[in-house]
Order: C-alpha cells, then sequence, then structure tokens
C-alpha cells in the first residue's frame, strides 16, 4: 500500500456510506478516490463529501473503476448486489470492508474463498460502533456460562432485509461457541411455529420492523430464576459508526480471507 490509504466506498450516498465517505476525505491518512451511488453517477466527490480537496466523480458500477487503483473497497450499498461488488473488488485487487447486511454464512464462505484466493482480507464487521462490539464480547462470555438464550432484531419499518447484519453476526459468533437449549424444541411447540422466530446458528431470532426504530439488537439470557439482558439502541445518525470504519480500513490489509468482527483487529478485545 502507498502512505495513503486509497478508499472506494459503496453508496456513497447513502445514510451510512455518505457519513463514512465524509470521514475518509477528513482523515490524514486515507484519499477517497472512488464512490459508488446510481443516482449521483457523475457527480464529483467534493461536492458529495464537502471536502474540496476530494478529487474524483461517483461511478455507477465497480466495474467503472477497473482503470483506478484502490486499495480499499468499503462495501455500503444493497443487499442484492453486496456479493457482487465484494467479488468484483477482489478481482480488482483491493481488500474489502463489509457494512452491508443481509449476507448469509454460505455467502461468506464463497467470499471468503474468492479472498483467500486473491491473497486480501475482508473484514465483515455487521455494525461498526464500539458500543456493538463490546455487547458481542458480553454475550459470547454469557453463552459460555449460559445455556439459554434468544435475539430480538430491532429496525425501522422500510428496513427489507432480515435480520440485520449486526444481528446475524451475533448469531454466528454465538454459535461458534454452542447452540441455544430449548426446553421444548422448536418442532414440537402447539400453535404456530413461526411465532418462535427463525433459528440462525442455533439461536432463535425475532426481527422487529415498526416505526420510532432505526436499529437495535437485544439478546436475552435466561436460567433459572434470573435473566440476563444485553441491549444495544442507535440513534438516527450514522456519526458512531465512523471511527469503526475508519479502524477497519487501516486494519484490513492485515487479514487473509474473511475475518467477522472488528473486535478481531482491535487491540485490548
Amino acid at each position: 500500500m502507498s502512505n495513503r490509504i486509497r478508499v472506494a466506498v459503496g453508496g456513497v450516498t447513502g445514510w451510512a456510506g455518505g457519513e463514512l465517505a465524509r470521514g475518509v476525505a477528513h482523515a490524514d491518512d486515507m484519499e477517497l478516490v472512488a464512490g459508488l451511488s446510481r443516482g449521483a453517477a457523475g457527480q464529483t466527490l467534493a461536492q458529495l463529501t464537502g471536502h474540496a480537496g476530494t478529487p474524483g466523480k461517483a461511478v455507477a458500477s465497480l466495474d467503472d473503476l477497473a482503470g483506478t487503483p484502490y486499495d480499499v473497497y468499503v462495501e455500503y450499498t444493497k443487499p442484492d448486489v453486496a456479493k457482487r461488488n465484494i467479488l468484483t473488488a477482489l478481482r480488482q485487487g483491493a481488500h474489502v470492508v463489509v457494512g452491508t447486511s443481509g449476507l448469509s454464512d454460505d455467502d461468506y464462505a464463497q467470499i471468503d474463498a474468492a479472498a483467500r484466493e486473491a491473497d486480501r482480507g475482508v473484514l465483515a464487521c455487521g455494525n461498526f460502533a464500539i458500543t456493538v462490539v463490546l455487547l458481542q464480547k458480553f454475550a459470547e462470555m454469557a453463552a459460555r456460562h449460559l445455556e439459554h438464550w434468544e435475539i430480538i432484531d430491532y429496525a425501522k419499518a422500510g428496513k427489507v432485509d432480515v435480520p440485520s447484519g449486526t444481528v446475524r453476526e451475533l448469531a454466528y459468533r454465538l454459535g461458534q461457541i454452542k447452540q441455544a437449549s430449548q426446553v421444548v424444541p422448536i418442532d414440537k411447540v402447539n400453535g404456530p411455529v413461526q411465532t418462535r422466530g427463525a433459528t440462525m446458528s442455533g439461536t432463535q431470532v425475532h426481527a422487529v420492523r415498526l416505526p420510532g426504530y432505526q436499529l437495535g439488537v437485544e439478546v436475552i439470557f435466561g436460567a433459572d430464576g434470573q435473566r440476563l439482558h444485553l441491549r444495544h439502541e442507535a440513534g438516527d445518525g450514522a456519526k458512531p459508526y465512523v471511527a469503526g470504519a475508519l479502524l477497519a480500513i487501516r486494519k484490513v490489509h492485515t487479514v487473509r480471507g474473511v475475518v467477522r468482527g472488528l473486535d478481531k483487529v482491535m487491540e485490548g478485545l
């Protein structure tokens, strides 16, 4: 890599991608060299970020970046195109940071194979907020000592992917420890089985989609005569995710293949 990390941001006009693009543009050790946005294709990155020193224009597709060198691609677009974008960026020689939700374990298995073949790293964080990183670590600690838990996924009414990437990642990580125990097996319940949620990596997950929510996750652990609630709630702004995403951009070149979780590259966690 050069002294300054050349970054391409997918979803450069989006809620999270736009805030990150501004963070990259103002970072002393980074250079925003490209941004993906079908709706804003052709507009200058200086205009989109409010940073006059940012060169280049937004493009509609990663295919348009074939002649633009970049070190790290940050995927912040939509679930239906995220996988293709990631694989394209790997073929173009970039490391990848994934912020888009909706990718499955099978998707990540395919991405991992492609990343290893390209000798590149993919850092899939699900959520870049430090409070989420801590929730994940605390939940893993609890799962080593408790047998029963379920996850509730909260999001705004218009969020189409269920559950969120944060919850997918949390369920996956808990499943790496063990599967949650069920007093009554899911296939033995009396009534609509859907009311027990979906089983993901051995955990029951319930997705709530209502006005008034932005993003939230709660994992509830139960034991005889006691409960433990771990809950994260996000506000309306995307600024809490910028610092973690910038850290991921700086660290992704240190890994190979898919690494899941920002804490994997954070010292002291």
